[in-house]
């Protein structure tokens, strides 16, 4: 069986986004993500902050860290990733990160309506444009009335036994 590496989180922004290039030229946005976890706690429910950081590379990060601003709601598709390093005192540190593969704005029209940054039809991309029907919104595959699937039709028989 194959290892799967593969998470999904909807956060707001801790700070905002970072925008930096390494010697060859490479984009490198990086910024933290909060999360809450509500929990019980007696009578009350509390929440539990958990923070990640996340990096986002190439063409993509350039185009959207500007939009990365402390505060917005943002969700990541990516996978996890352990540095490790070494301190000068000789101590082995690690720490997971999260390698973003597609970002997309979330909230109100405030928020970058409309704005999903993925790439080749990913996680910011539209229903329309991962199934190439036009912007119709329609299923392919011969979804209409007389269709062979007959989803696309209202004649439902009255007498579903649930």
């Amino acid at each position: 069986m194959a290892d799967i590496n593969h998470v999904v989180l909807v956060g707001r922004l801790v700070r905002d986004a970072q925008l930096k290039y390494t010697g060859g030229g490479l984009a490198i946005c990086e910024f933290s993500l909060a999360i809450n976890n509500r929990r019980k706690q007696g009578d009350q429910w509390v929440d539990e902050p958990s923070f990640f950081d996340v990096t986002l590379f190439g063409r993509q990060g350039e185009a959207i860290q500007r939009y990365l601003t402390q505060g917005k709601q943002i969700g990541v598709d990516g996978q996890l990733r352990q540095d490790r390093w070494q301190t000068p005192e000789g101590q082995n540190r690690s720490k997971v990160v999260v390698i973003a593969n597609n970002v997309m704005l979330l909230g109100g029209a405030g928020a970058g309506a409309g704005g999903g940054s993925g790439e080749g039809g990913g996680f910011g991309s539209s229903r329309s444009d991962r199934e190439g029907s036009g912007g119709s919104g329609a299923p392919r595959g011969g979804g209409g009335p007389g269709g062979d699937d007959g989803f696309g039709s209202d004649d439902f028989p009255d007498n579903i036994p649930f």
